[in-house]
């Protein structure tokens, strides 16, 4: 097993006593003969004035780390809200985009219908509180991580264990991984493309809403590819299968653009869509050039509820709020600039941008 180097992402480092279960679980991973990598294995001197060099020599340990392992365990736990910590998404994104091997767990593998909170029943569907139909109400988590992902019900030991009997009836039959993202087409258009990448995906009006983006983008001279696009695929009522078709069809926009802009605003709690966290981790790893905006660029600090200084800025679930001078989880802060601001609002800044750095 010491080929495989495992990279064992979560929110363990937000908690009171993460780190020491972070370490609890790689000495678990060697004890059963894997390498296996944290995010914070590397040495690093975070002493820079500026906090957010701090954070971006984390993010980058974390690329380094993701760029020599050969599987992803990922902790899916409920985080400030019924969606997964978006910086564990934005690995997860990153890893399937490598092509290696995806896996999680989660203590609740639940339809999100009975894990949001909040929700009425309209017609026989559950809605959510901005009045749109439950995303994903019928998977544990959005369409992108059950997708890529294999997910159980358990805990880390539990994830380990089913992990290492996958590879040990792959070595009785000579069996591959599952085809991944690094086996999807390249890119065709000749002209710089945009993927808009964000929640509207969910909004009752997302076509319409969509619509008009893709009209302020074409006006800069971009081609626009948006998650409603259709690339072919049939419609399917089982819920599972639709989720693998909705991540190929992720996977194959993502692969195809060359800009992505995301919408980062909250979604069902204090984190951005999970979709688009994995879409974010995804282009990233493919080398594609990353935006992102929300409606308040306030610190997170300022932005999360916490109990203050005198309880180590812990929030209500007891997760760390974490101090970089950014405003959301430094793998989306230190892999992309995040303008204030709606879409109309901040394209200006963006192109401004795009142009400057070409």
């Amino acid at each position: 097993m010491t080929t495989e180097y495992l990279y064992i992402a979560g929110p363990e480092c937000f908690y009171a006593n993460g780190f020491e279960q972070l370490n609890a679980m790689r000495r678990l991973a060697e004890a059963n003969g894997f390498a296996a990598t944290l995010p914070n294995d590397d040495p690093l001197k975070l002493d820079n004035e500026d906090l957010r060099k701090n954070a971006d020599a984390i993010f980058q340990n974390c690329a380094n780390s993701m760029n020599r392992s050969t599987a992803i365990l990922c902790d899916l736990e409920f985080y400030r809200g019924p969606e997964a910590d978006g910086g564990s998404i934005y690995e997860l994104g990153m890893a399937y985009a490598r092509g290696i091997r995806c896996y999680a767990y989660t203590r609740d593998k639940r339809d999100m219908k009975w894990k949001y909170q909040g929700l009425t029943l309209q017609n026989g569907l559950p809605y959510d509180r901005k009045g749109r139909v439950l995303p994903y109400w019928d998977l544990p988590f959005s369409p992108n991580v059950v997708g890529s992902t294999k997910i159980i019900e358990g805990g880390f030991a539990d994830c380990l264990k089913l992990f290492q009997t996958d590879l040990e009836e792959e070595r009785k039959h000579g069996e591959m991984p599952a085809d991944s993202a690094a086996t999807m087409g390249e890119k065709n258009s000749q002209s710089p493309v945009v993927y808009l990448s964000g929640p509207e995906r969910y909004d009752t009006n997302a076509q319409k809403l969509y619509a008009c983006m893709r009209r302020i983008c074409e006006s800069y001279g971009f081609s626009v590819i948006t998650p409603m696009d259709d690339i072919g695929e049939q419609h399917v009522e089982d819920p599972y299968t639709r989720a693998a078709q909705t991540l190929h069809r992720n996977t194959e926009h993502v692969r195809a653009c060359d800009i992505l802009i995301a919408n980062l605003n909250d979604f069902h709690g204090w984190e951005p869509e999970s979709d688009t966290s994995f879409e974010c981790g995804m282009a990233y790893q493919f080398g594609k050039r990353l935006y992102g905006y929300m409606d308040s660029t306030l610190r997170m600090r300022e932005r999360v509820p916490s109990l203050g200084e005198s309880y180590g800025w812990r929030d209500i679930c007891g997760c760390n709020v974490e101090n970089f001078d950014y405003p959301l989880n430094l793998m989306f802060s230190s892999s992309m600039p995040v303008f204030e601001g709606g879409f109309e609002q901040v394209i200006d800044e963006i192109v401004a941008d795009i142009h400057f750095k070409e």
